[in-house]
């Protein structure tokens, strides 16, 4: 998998607790409109399984394993 291949912004996760639980996570550009339009499930590199409800605003805190997943990919050249 590349970087390429994943969002360059995070997706948020709906957590079931406050707001302040709340963090975002990498997920597969190509799962994204799909499952806003038909509610699929996407699989964020962390592994958390989700349906994408939300879009990230600047600072948004950041799943610090799919953050970590995410840096250690091989990056693309675009």
């Amino acid at each position: 998998m590349s970087s390429s291949d994943l969002l360059e912004r995070p997706e948020l996760k709906d957590a079931d607790t406050s707001k302040d639980d709340e963090v975002f996570h990498y997920v597969r550009k190509n799962q994204i409109a799909e499952s806003a339009v038909m509610g699929n499930m996407v699989v964020a590199l962390c592994g958390e399984t989700f349906p994408v409800t939300k879009t990230p605003k600047p600072g948004s805190p950041v799943c610090k394993e799919c953050k970590e997943i995410y840096a250690n990919l091989p990056k693309g050249k675009d």
